[in-house]
């Protein structure tokens, strides 16, 4: 629709330019939805943008260009407002087209082809492999699935990534924990490690690395993923599917090989955060190891680079990145004077190794803990010297989650020993409301989960509404199915002007506004815009379905109406299969 009034605005700039009463082109106006009705149902700035060049007033501007608008049978009519607003009233007509739409593209609705089938790499989730999966793993799992659901509907090549910090400290740590387990050492010992994780799972993984287990695992990219680059710059990137190698590693069950211990303990714990994302509905298409870019010599090289271009200088016995250059508050240091490296110098690898694989679009979702660390990251690469854009990639922070249940905080769980898990989120309320809940704020927004309102099935349950309005048409197919009425759609798309009353207007609104919000989430990378987009839709069609009967007698009337309902069910489907939740027929 906004194209439509577009079209017909150009069309009579152009008019005013060939008849000599507009001198200047036509500016880089704006089309908008209005935020009432009295202001009609789209509103346009041109004629502010154009007043200050023409040097008249802007409302005097938005009569000359309202006088030259063609007619259309999609506008009713066009006001001027307030400083210079043009403001259009639609015709039910055009409201009638959008639904003829819906029912002709059916699952498609809402798809486009904006992302022009280019590469994006997301990126979230990845969690050290230390432990379960916890509810900050979980709203970034929530976040960043919906991401690349939406720029897939959009048109994009969408590859989702792991990124598996597998080496350091805190690796370490796992290895040195589950030792100490082995060896019959309980947390509350002297003799625990200081920094060791006490969860449950601990004793699991020791049990299972002296029984002499054997893990596997699939999907893995690891130390291959640099034999698959080439493949992006091919046109049929769907051809660009990476080799996989897999993992399998066998207990060596010497309680004194820490090394031996702490492969088997990553490993345990790679497949342990897989279950659960798969639990989760979560699968990606890469999966990086940290370890790959010291044994590949990818950080070296990423240091290399910089200093042969002369953005990093010797002090203080360490290597400084000259990261004011690139706009960070002072420089880092990238090799401390021990020889180890800072952290953020294999994150700048690893994001030159996506820049590398041909990634149009880069987005990494991570914690807001992290924050420090983005401008490092975007410094680091600028220093390269490689055509990196200043803003890639694209980051998308997300905040910590509260949860709560009878009123109280849950802090504890017995099989991590200090956190909510995941699995723990989903036993408590269920794979679709944790999905929903987690997504429906912006992420960079403090969220609290409330584990009695997801379980509740009441309209204060915002998941539970969606799903009911798309379960209540669902029950109007079956009563036509048992009262043996045919629902006629050809006949029915010719009979949408039966569809009066401001109720009905308002659910065909609501339906119009769905392609637009789902460029819009991609585009802004905020999926939350679509959670609260479903839950408005399924609003307008719940007031409409308590104030008007479906299946009357009047065969023309029920088809329209039955009409209309189909096409809030296929977009609440639609909708929800982007958010990654079920749209049951039944509740």
């Amino acid at each position: 629709m906004k194209n439509a009034l577009r079209d017909l605005l150009l069309h009579a700039l152009d008019s005013l330019r060939r008849d000599g009463a507009l001198d200047v082109p036509a500016p880089d106006f704006v089309i908008e939805r209005t935020r009432s009705r009295e202001y009609g149902d789209f509103a346009c700035n041109a004629a502010l943008l154009l007043a200050k060049s023409l040097g008249r007033k802007p409302r005097e501007v938005a009569e000359t260009i309202v006088a030259a608008v063609p007619d259309s049978p999609l506008v009713e009519r066009v006001e001027i407002a307030g400083p210079g607003f043009i403001n259009f009233f639609l015709t039910g007509a055009a409201w009638h087209d959008e639904i003829r739409r819906v029912l002709h593209e059916g699952a498609q609705y809402g798809h486009s082809q904006s992302g022009a089938r280019r590469a994006v790499g997301v990126e979230f989730v990845s969690a050290n492999p230390t432990g379960p999966l916890h509810v900050g793993h979980a709203r970034a799992a929530a976040t960043g699935d919906t991401l690349a659901r939406l720029f897939s509907a959009t048109g994009w090549k969408v590859y989702r990534e792991f990124y598996y910090n597998d080496a350091g400290a805190q690796i370490q740590n796992l290895a040195l924990s589950v030792q100490a387990r082995i060896k019959g050492i309980e947390p509350d010992d002297p003799r625990w490690p200081a920094d060791g994780y006490r969860g449950d799972y601990i004793r699991d993984v020791a049990n299972d690395y002296t029984r002499g287990a054997t893990v596997t695992g699939g999907g893995y990219v690891g130390d291959k993923v640099r034999e698959y680059l080439r493949e992006f710059d091919k046109q049929d990137i769907d051809a660009a599917a990476p080799e996989t190698t897999g993992y399998k590693i066998t207990a060596k069950q010497d309680p004194d090989d820490l090394e031996a211990i702490r492969q088997f303990a990553v490993a345990w714990l790679r497949r342990e955060q897989d279950e659960d994302l798969r639990a989760f509905g979560v699968e990606f298409d890469v999966y990086f190891l940290e370890s790959s870019l010291y044994t590949e010599g990818e950080v070296q090289r990423v240091v290399e680079r910089i200093a042969q271009q002369g953005h990093s200088y010797e002090a203080d016995g360490a290597l400084w990145l000259r990261a004011t250059d690139f706009g960070d508050d002072k420089d880092r240091v990238m090799r401390k004077s021990d020889g180890a490296y800072t952290y953020f110098v294999p994150d700048v690898a690893y994001h030159l190794s996506k820049w590398e694989r041909g990634y149009k679009r880069a987005v990494t979702e991570l914690g807001a803990d992290h924050h420090g660390s983005l401008a490092r990251v975007r410094a680091g690469l600028q220093a390269l010297d490689i055509g990196i854009p200043k803003d890639w990639p694209e980051y998308v922070l997300h905040q910590m989650v509260t949860v709560m249940k009878g009123g109280e905080e849950v802090k504890i769980s017995k099989r991590a020993g200090s956190y909510v898990t995941l699995r723990d989120l989903i036993e408590m309320a269920g794979l679709d409301a944790t999905r929903y809940f987690l997504i429906a704020r912006k992420s960079d927004s403090q969220l609290v989960f409330d584990i009695d309102l997801a379980r509740a099935q009441t309209n204060d349950n915002p998941v539970y509404y969606i799903q009911y309005a798309h379960a209540r048409v669902c029950s109007v197919q079956r009563q036509m199915h048992d009262r043996s009425i045919i629902f006629e759609q050809r006949k029915a798309l010719t009979h949408l002007d039966r569809l009066q009353g401001e109720h009905a207007r308002c659910v065909m609104v609501e339906v119009s506004r769905f392609p637009e919000l789902v460029e819009v989430a991609a585009a802004c990378r905020e999926p939350h815009l679509l959670a609260q987009y479903l839950r408005e839709l399924a609003g307008a069609f719940h007031v409409w379905y308590n104030a008007e009967q479906f299946l009357v007698d009047d065969d023309d009337l029920r088809n329209a109406r039955v009409a209309l309902a189909y096409a809030t069910r296929q977009v609440l489907a639609n909708g929800l299969g982007m958010l990654g939740v079920s749209a049951p027929e039944s509740m």
